[in-house]
């Protein structure tokens, strides 16, 4: 699958904390953000059920 980027609007203390934890595990920025959305997303197709790409997504 292709890489894509996008800004995140986040709170400078927020920011500080993420930095702090990705140092503490020698990863960087982007890894950890990487590794948190697919944390994330594993545990909603655990309980809802596998996201497909054909599938469009909703808003709430």
């Amino acid at each position: 699958m292709a890489e894509t980027s996008f800004i995140v609007r986040i709170d400078a203390n927020l920011l500080h904390k993420l930095d702090y934890i990705a140092k503490y595990d020698d990863r960087s920025r982007n890894a950890e953000v990487t590794r948190l959305i697919r944390m994330h997303v594993a545990k909603f197709e655990r309980e809802f059920g596998k996201i497909t790409e054909d599938v469009p997504a909703r808003t709430p």
